[in-house]
């Protein structure tokens, strides 16, 4: 008897090992050369999950409870290489700090694909790194009509270079469809590829519903559905300076510009004069613009209508960011701007300088 049970117990341990081998994340390596780098941090999205210590031989090792894969990112001083960890295959990662870029990976099909993916973002990283660099560099000294003049030029190449970046990225998650292509989708930035970040979203609605990162990714492209392009523009209700009140639905069979602005925002200021310009240029085509004031002074804002003589449809509810307006159109900085079309859908956002004076011609030419 005394036997059987020692059996039994050693059976049960048995099975909970293997068990508790199948429900836990690995991963160990070592890092060469690391300099004064002392750990070794892991992150799922911006959460930092943990980190280790380097031990003898600048060796690491991470382990977490787990019953499904996880896409973590391991950080080493400045660089972060993604990977993704499944229950039950320990991965071995590898780097060198003097050449960070040729990291090696073994035991994971999934992080090896990233890896595959890697020399994109690189690339990606590389040219918006440049082009913001040289669009501050040609800025100095200039005046604020040259600069929103050149952060058109730069704007067009930004956006023009990013496009091929998310071909590579909308390709690669069409031959993974896993945890892989999920992660280059969600590298994408939504003022390029707000649609393909919502066509995949869409796609994979019922796929990866336990993990976190998938999850918050759905949900804040909910989000940025709801104020896509073609989509219904929320409905705006607000009250001029003379209090009368106004509705965005007033102006349907219009092209209306509304326009996040206040008093006291300097670049706000600065676009006016375009606006106005646009405006005179187009107002007998079917286009008029509905300012949105963020002010909570009514002089301030009535003063600087008269100043930029901005002769459109102006309102606020003198809520400045605690306005229900910040949050219906997610404004997060201004000028923040939507074109909406006749039947009051989004047609384009953010347009300024040179971009709202070329769509316009295109549209209502």
């Amino acid at each position: 008897m005394k036997r059987a049970i020692v059996l039994l117990i050693v059976l049960i341990t048995a099975l909970s090992w293997g068990c508790s081998n199948n429900d836990v994340i690995h991963v160990s390596g070592h890092i060469d050369n690391p300099g004064n780098v002392k750990t070794v941090a892991f992150y799922e999205g911006d959460r930092k999950l943990d980190s280790v210590y380097l031990a003898d031989g600048n060796k690491f090792k991470f382990e977490r409870q787990a019953t499904q894969p996880r896409l973590l990112s391991i950080a080493i001083g400045n660089n972060k290489y993604p990977v993704i960890l499944t229950p039950g295959e320990p991965l071995k990662f590898v780097a060198d700090m003097h050449s960070p870029e040729d990291y090696q990976i073994e035991g994971s099909e999934l992080s090896s694909a990233l890896k595959d993916f890697a020399p994109y973002q690189r690339r990606k990283e590389f040219v918006q790194d440049s082009l913001q660099g040289a669009f501050a560099k040609a800025t100095l000294n200039k005046s604020a009509e040259e600069i929103e003049s050149l952060r058109f030029d730069y704007l067009t190449e930004f956006k023009s270079k990013l496009s091929a970046y998310t071909e590579h990225a909308v390709a690669f998650a069409e031959q993974n469809k896993n945890l892989a292509g999920f992660y280059a989708i969600s590298t994408l930035d939504p003022e390029i590829a707000e649609a393909e970040i919502i066509a995949y979203a869409d796609e994979i609605e019922d796929k990866f519903t336990d993990n976190r990162y998938v999850s918050q990714f759905k949900e804040e492209t909910k989000k940025l559905k709801r104020l896509a392009v073609g989509q219904p523009a929320p409905e705006i209700e607000s009250f001029t300076p003379n209090n009368k009140t106004v509705k965005l639905s007033d102006f349907r069979g219009q092209y209306v510009l509304v326009d996040f602005w206040a008093s006291w925002c300097a670049p706000c200021r600065q676009e006016n004069p375009n606006i106005v310009k646009q405006y005179h240029a187009f107002k007998d085509r079917g286009f008029t613009v509905l300012g949105v004031s963020l002010d909570n002074n009514p002089g301030s804002w009535m003063r600087a209508i008269e100043a930029d003589n901005l002769a459109w449809t102006q309102v606020s509810d003198l809520q400045a960011w605690n306005s229900d307006l910040v949050v219906n159109y997610r404004i997060k900085a201004i000028p923040a701007s939507y074109l909406v079309d006749p039947d009051g859908k989004i047609l384009a956002k953010n347009l300024r300088g040179k971009a709202l004076e070329e769509f316009l011609q295109q549209t209502l030419n």
